[in-house]
This record gives structure tokens, sequence and C-alpha cells, in this order.
């Protein structure tokens, strides 16, 4: 006959079941190992726990347990037989000879040298003696009148000498102002800066012939001075050179050193 009330993951089928599957199987039940065998280890367990706890701690009031040797056992010494053998026993490693050399006498260095006393002064010191009694001197007579001297003519006086007029001295030579450099003559120059003083002019010029040496040797200097909008400005060239190929030489490797000029 058909079940009604089978669950909905039952396979469907047409056929009659012979039995119903959820009743339960009658005749005795099988025994369970597996729980007689947990137990039986658990219990083994707690067995052991209580033994290895009771060995190793002491209960209230129990004396302490023994641990390594006694003391009394430490105290006596060990028989010379229990010694550990030293294997340097016997050798004589530090011997004497008859020829040894005496010990050495330590040197020490001079002290600090000490403040000697003073000499005694050699230079006898002498005793300024009181100075004697001046002897009293006898009373002041007044004097005589004394008579007017004859009265010598009177002689004239001479001619003062006559002031010499001073000489005149040479003129001084003045020293003659040494020349200044000729600039180097050529057909091109080339100019490195306008500068507001000759000194910056100078520092300008040298600059510029450190920066290419090899091109600017030989070469000369020139310095113009300018008035423009009130301000003087001093043009700074540097003059002597051959062709405007070699102007242009120079102003290219002073381009590549970042500076400014341009040929002439």
């Amino acid at each position: 006959m058909s079940d009604h009330e089978r669950g909905a993951y039952t396979p469907p089928t047409d056929a009659p079941l012979s039995f119903d599957a959820r009743q339960p199987v009658r005749g005795a039940r099988p025994v369970p190992i597996t729980l007689i065998i947990s137990v039986l280890v658990l219990a083994g367990l707690v067995a052991a726990i209580f033994v290895f706890y009771r060995s190793g701690v002491r209960q209230a009031g129990d004396a302490p347990q023994a641990v390594g040797v006694p003391v009394e056992g430490m105290k006596t010494a060990a028989p010379p037989e229990a010694q550990p053998q030293d294997p340097a026993a016997g050798l004589q490693i530090y011997r004497s000879e008859a020829g040894a050399a005496p010990e050495a006498v330590p040197t020490f260095t001079p002290g600090p040298e000490e403040p000697q006393p003073r000499p005694a002064p050699t230079t006898p010191v002498v005793v300024a003696q009181a100075p004697a009694q001046r002897a009293p001197q006898p009373a002041l007579r007044p004097a005589l009148p004394a008579q007017a001297p004859a009265q010598a003519p009177a002689q004239a006086a001479p001619p003062p000498a006559a002031a010499k007029a001073p000489e005149p001295k040479a003129p001084e030579a003045k020293a003659a102002p040494a020349p200044a450099p000729k600039a180097a003559s050529g057909a091109a120059a080339v100019q490195v800066g306008a500068v507001s003083s000759p000194a910056l002019a100078d520092k300008t010029w040298n600059e510029a012939v450190a920066a290419a040496p090899g091109l600017a040797a030989g070469k000369g200097k020139a310095v113009e001075k300018v008035e423009r909008n009130g301000a003087t400005l001093y043009r700074t060239l540097v003059t002597g050179f051959a062709s405007r190929e070699d102007a242009q030489a120079f102003c290219g490797r002073l381009k590549a050193a970042g500076k400014a000029c341009f040929v002439r």
C-alpha cells in the first residue's frame, strides 16, 4: 500500500513498500563498544594525573622532599683518589740559571725643581746719620749805601746786519707718469661687458681671459668710457685678434662658459 506522508526527498516510486522504514528493527540492540572504550581511556588519564600530582606536590605539614646531595655529604672532603689529577703537576717551567741577570733597579726621574730661598743681600746697608746742628750765624749788619759809578759815554749801537735773502731752491723734476700699456692692435675686438667702474672693468677682463686662456694669449685690453642717460659706463674690450674668425671663436668660448660678449 502507498504512504501519503512520505517526505519530499523520498524518491518517487509506484511500487508499494513491503515494510515501514520509520518503525524500529525488532530484536536486541548492538552494544556501544566505542562509548565503553572512551570511558576507560578517560578513567586511565584521570588516574595518571592523580598519581603524578601526589608524587610531586607535598601536602600541608609534610617535610620537603630531599633533592640532590645532602649537606653532610658535601662538607666531607673527597678522597685523594677522587681528586682530579693536574697534568702539569711536577713540571718546572720557570727554571733559574746560574748566570741569570740581576734584578733591574727602577730608575726614577728627578722630581720638579723646588723654589730656592732668596740670597741674602751683599751690599751693606748704610744707616742714615742725623744731620749735624748748624753753628749760629752772626747778626747781619746794615749795608752801606753804594756810590753810583761814573756814567760811561754812550756808544753808538752797531747797525744790525742785513738779513740774507734765502737762496732760491732748484725746482725738483717731477716724475713723469708711467705710460699706459698700449692695447694690442688687431683687426677685431670682443666686448665682454659694460660696467660702472674701472675696477669692475679690470675684473671683467680678467674673468674673460681666464675663461679661455688659450685663445686670449697675447691679447690686449681696452676700456672705453661712455656717458649714457646720465650714467657713466666703462666698456671692456679684449683686443688684438688677427681676424674676425679668431674673435668669434673667443666669443663662442665665453658664451659656452655662461658669459655675454659680441664681436666688434
